[in-house]
């Protein structure tokens, strides 16, 4: 499977969700994925001795595309201490009290670690474009209405977002930013799986249902926000998500591929005067 070309998935060029692929089907590819996540988690290792990179990986999806499971399956053999996953939910009050980039920014990732932001700051261009009543209770001076917030303040929110992207990643953070394109029947399956059995009953809501009938809506607003915001820096990947192991594996070896690409990520060298000493320390050791 190295032969498998990630780039593809890519977002390089203004994109049409509605002619991207939900669907691919890679043969073992959670065999694959067991083999690839292992070379990740030892790259993990090494950039945390390393210690000079952040990794923030970005994952948005229409509910039921699989962000959590992917999470859990990609990042298995990770050390729990070089990585840390946030999911953002509705904002709190305290967090409303700040403005929307705060709680994102203060969860970012240090050099050495991996973050996850599982659903991230571009709630703040999706949800809220969608139903913009959810931005009156941030209070902002400038919108007094729902009639001020307009195709001026969503350029200006845009704005915002690429320059909180670049500013992280000229400091040193590696973005990583994934849509998980499900199709709407599929998302259908899953729902009603939800309602099948019995374990999976917790995750359903009937809210799923009021927000599946604004599919088209989510979709203009996904497809206007990675067209804005898929730089160099800061890519966006489309990855086809209605069969979970592939979209994993997808993930997983872009991952790898792109990071283990960085020529000046290695394990640090030891001090000359510790290397010299080497076999006094182990010496010292044996003959305790």
């Amino acid at each position: 499977m190295e032969s498998l070309q990630t780039d593809k998935y890519k977002v390089t060029s203004k994109i049409s969700l509605k002619n991207s692929e939900t669907k691919v089907v890679i043969e073992d590819a959670k065999k694959e994925l067991k083999a690839i996540r292992k070379k990740l988690g030892d790259l993990q290792n090494i950039m945390y001795a390393h210690n000079k990179y952040a990794v923030l990986i970005c994952l948005q999806g229409m509910d039921t595309s699989g962000k959590d499971s992917l999470i859990r399956e990609v990042f298995k053999e990770f050390n729990v201490r070089g990585v840390e996953s946030h999911s953002f939910k509705v904002p709190t009050e305290l967090e409303l009290s700040h403005d929307y980039l705060w709680r994102h920014y203060i969860v970012l990732p240090e050099r050495g670690k991996f973050g996850i932001f599982n659903r991230t700051h571009y709630e703040n261009v999706l949800v809220t474009r969608v139903h913009p009543g959810y931005i009156m209770a941030e209070n902002i001076p400038a919108v007094n209405s729902v009639e001020d917030i307009n195709d001026a303040f969503w350029d200006k929110r845009f704005e915002q977002i690429n320059n909180f992207e670049k500013h992280i990643a000229e400091s040193g953070t590696i973005i990583f930013k994934f849509f998980l394109n499900l199709s709407k029947e599929e998302q259908k399956n899953r729902l009603l799986r939800r309602l099948d059995k019995q374990e999976k009953n917790w995750k359903f809501s009937p809210g799923d249902l009021k927000e599946r009938k604004l599919w088209d809506n989510y979709q203009e607003c996904y497809e206007d926000a990675i067209n804005r915001t898929s730089k160099p820096h800061a890519p966006w990947y489309t990855i086809p998500a209605d069969d979970k192991p592939t979209a994993r594996y997808l993930v997983a070896k872009i991952l790898y591929d792109a990071l283990s690409s960085y020529e000046d990520i290695k394990e640090p060298e030891l001090d000359d005067d510790i290397k010299e000493n080497l076999e006094l320390y182990r010496k010292t050791l044996s003959n305790e």
